[in-house]
């Protein structure tokens, strides 16, 4: 994962990326699936399944 990897604009269920996303908007909803999760458990779910993925290529 690089430091322009956008977690937070990406939808944890499906995968689609939200084009605009502020640093106010702290909730995030998906304009593809529906989902609807807090703007940072969103990236933590995002960021666990690239350290997950990465871990499991090292191995």
């Amino acid at each position: 994962m690089t430091a322009g990897y956008p977690s937070s604009k990406t939808c944890s269920s499906c995968g689609a990326i939200k084009a605009e996303l502020s640093l106010q908007d702290r909730v995030f909803k998906c304009d593809s699936c529906g989902v609807v999760l807090a703007r940072d458990h969103n990236a933590a779910i995002n960021i666990k399944r690239v350290g997950a993925s990465t871990l499991s290529e090292m191995v």
